[in-house]
């Protein structure tokens, strides 16, 4: 044979019995055939003849026999394929990924032989619960156990266990044994002591929350006090279902998901061995992709492997993934921010000829605008969850952009998700959310410019009222006690003061201020109503502003016009009549004048009819600049009508004359007046 096709033959056994070419002629191996007893087929025998090298021998996935022979058929030289969630499987701790607050801990229990008799792995899916299980078995039977507390792969335990020829390692499936009969079966076996010279018999129990209830309790006793030799490793991916009666006598191991960035080391790695061309980016994508799932990305990593032909890139990723790459909504953001409605919408067109489903649109927009909102704050910019050669351009996007606005797009994105299945027209539902994403930056506008207040239709048949903070006037007359609107309690100072006059582009004298206001009303400046007031004073000083001269007020007109009004409401048989008439007018200055109330019931019945009151005294006395103020005092010698209704406290009063025990109860209670 030509000494090109000896070494092309040996790299090819090399591969089958998993060594390198080097370990090969280390091992000083030679090969000859064997032909089977009927003739039919070929063995290879690979004689060893150097067998002081172990560390080589326990690499090999055959064990050779006590003259170092291995036999192998013509099938074993077939190249067979291997999924690489199982090729890779980690065989020692040191070599699971991501667990290490849990391998830490085992190995620790292995060294100082403080091992429990049952433990509980619970965690999601793929990240290395069954892994450990297997490792934790092995190595407690090894038989040369490395001071790390690590298999050591190479005595007859481990090398048994590697071929899955074990007979003191035990693996079932708690969902197809899960009756009474296959735990009593179970419990039966672990009465036989473990064999092959070693220590323990390990029962692995898969998705054990899939037991029925009647087989947990069978498996009570046993798993509480099981012979010495005898370990449980239960795992679940649903915790809450186990019985608390079962994890209280488990030690219990949560495993958490595995992060991106170990995830994409350990997909590099096997990419190196399998020389397999692979971009950062579509590994990351694949990690991402698994959520925390060693399984998941291995098997997404395989396919995508078969699929281009072992260039793993990062276009052919996202097309294999039916992922929508980025740059897409970047380019939607630009449009949202231009508020380029056409080039938004062509933008979701030729997305949706791509064949992108409106809910992974609305998922993957959604998911951009919360990593934008993480880049505006640098101390959760590492919650950013993105490829590397995205992560400069989220950062530049985000400083141009109010978090305002992506706060409101999420919640916009948020409402449309929730409403997407319900949707008769998908297309239309997310061509809507895209219309108001692109006008959402002029409504902001909008609603900074009135200072937060929302928007409220314009009515031109209204008028609205204009409220203006009164200052407190000191009434000096005898018969009045004005309280504080700042205490209910005391009886001094004004309790409210509260204009109800019509707002009108007329102009309108200024009530008197105190200095400190008035320093502080030039401080703050003249909204744009002020600034039209201004401007019509300073038009007509003394006219309405249609050359007409307003009349200033008089006493005795200004009381025959209120009773006029008095007597208009009493035909109208509204209620706020007794009110009005109850109230005391008091002129302030030529074309305004102060109503005088007494409770806090006429004074809403007043600030009711303000307006119309108001039209009414100014067309009847000729005054459009007239305005008046509603003063709330107690007014002890103030006359009441006989049909007036009585006060709470008048009420109460009047009740407690008549019956004194009232006010003991009151007062023994603790009671408070209803004002």
């Amino acid at each position: 044979m030509i000494q090109g096709d000896i070494e092309r033959r040996d790299k090819i056994l090399a591969k089958v019995l998993g060594i390198t070419y080097s370990d090969l002629i280390e091992l000083d191996a030679e090969l000859n055939e064997e032909t089977t007893a009927d003739g039919m087929a070929i063995n290879l025998l690979v004689e060893l003849r150097n067998l002081d090298n172990k560390k080589i021998l326990s690499k090999l996935k055959y064990e050779p026999d006590s003259t170092g022979t291995i036999r192998l058929d013509l099938h074993a030289l077939e190249e067979k394929f291997v999924v690489s969630a199982r090729k890779y499987r980690p065989q020692t701790f040191e070599t699971v990924i991501g667990q290490s607050h849990i391998t830490t801990t085992l190995k620790n229990a292995i060294n100082h032989n403080q091992l429990a008799h049952a433990f509980l792995f619970c965690g999601p899916r793929g990240v290395g619960k069954t892994t450990c299980a297997r490792i934790l078995a092995k190595t407690i039977n090894c038989q040369n156990r490395t001071p790390e507390g690590e298999s050591c792969n190479i005595c007859r335990s481990c090398i048994s266990f590697n071929n899955g020829a074990s007979i003191n390692y035990f693996e079932l499936d708690g969902a197809s044994n899960n009756s009474v009969d296959n735990i009593r079966d179970l419990v039966d076996k672990i009465r036989i002591p473990p064999q092959a010279g070693t220590i323990y018999k390990v029962y692995v129990i898969d998705e054990v929350h899939m037991l029925s209830s009647s087989a947990f309790n069978a498996f009570l006793k046993t798993l509480e006090e099981p012979p010495p030799y005898a370990i449980f490793i239960l795992a679940t991916t649903e915790k809450h279902k186990i019985l608390p009666t079962i994890l209280s006598r488990c030690q219990i191991f949560d495993f958490k998901r595995i992060t991106v960035n170990d995830t994409v080391e350990h997909l590099q790695e096997i990419c190196d061995k399998e020389e397999v061309k692979a971009d950062k980016a579509a590994l990351q994508v694949i990690a991402q992709k698994s959520e925390g799932c060693m399984r998941d990305a291995l098997s997404i990593m395989d396919k995508i492997v078969s699929f281009t032909n072992g260039q793993l890139n990062y276009q052919n990723t996202l097309e294999h993934l039916n992922i929508l790459d980025a740059d897409y909504y970047f380019k939607l953001m630009d449009c949202m921010l231009a508020q380029d409605l056409s080039g938004a919408m062509l933008l979701y067109d030729d997305i949706n000829r791509k064949g992108f489903e409106g809910d992974l649109v609305l998922n993957g927009l959604g998911e951009f605008m919360r990593n934008l909102l993480v880049c505006k704050d640098e101390k959760v910019a590492g919650l950013l969850e993105t490829v590397e050669s995205f992560k400069e351009k989220y950062l530049a996007t985000a400083k141009r952009i109010s978090p305002a606005l992506l706060i409101s797009a999420l919640n916009i994105i948020n409402e449309a998700e929730i409403n997407y299945k319900a949707a008769r027209n998908k297309r239309l539902h997310v061509e809507l959310t895209i219309i108001k994403l692109c006008y959402l930056q002029q409504a902001i506008e909008l609603t900074a410019e009135t200072n937060g207040a929302g928007k409220k239709k314009v009515i031109d048949s209204a008028k609205p009222l204009a409220f203006r903070n009164i200052p407190p006037i000191e009434v000096r007359n005898t018969k009045y006690e004005i309280k504080s609107a700042e205490s209910a309690e005391s009886k001094s100072g004004a309790k409210l003061i509260i204009e109800t006059s019509d707002l009108s582009l007329v102009s309108e004298p200024e009530p008197p201020k105190p200095s400190d206001q008035k320093t502080k009303a030039k401080s703050a400046g003249l909204s744009a109503l002020d600034k039209i007031r201004k401007q019509v004073k300073g038009n007509n000083t003394n006219g309405n502003g249609n050359g007409i001269h307003n009349k200033p007020l008089e006493k005795e007109l200004l009381q025959q016009a209120w009773d006029e009004y008095v007597k208009k409401l009493k035909e109208d048989k509204n209620p706020a009549a007794p009110n009005f008439e109850m109230a005391e007018l008091s002129i302030q200055d030529d074309n305004s004048f102060i109503a005088l109330v007494s409770n806090n019931i006429q004074l809403r019945f007043i600030e009711q009819n303000g307006q119309k009151v108001s039209q009414y005294l100014r067309e009847k006395l000729q005054n459009n600049l007239l305005q008046f103020y509603i003063v709330m005092v107690e007014n002890k010698e103030q006359k009441i009508p006989a049909d007036s209704p009585l006060t709470s406290r008048e009420q109460y009063l009047k009740m407690a004359e008549q019956y004194p025990l009232v006010k003991e109860l009151k007062e023994r209670l603790r009671l408070e007046l209803d004002y």
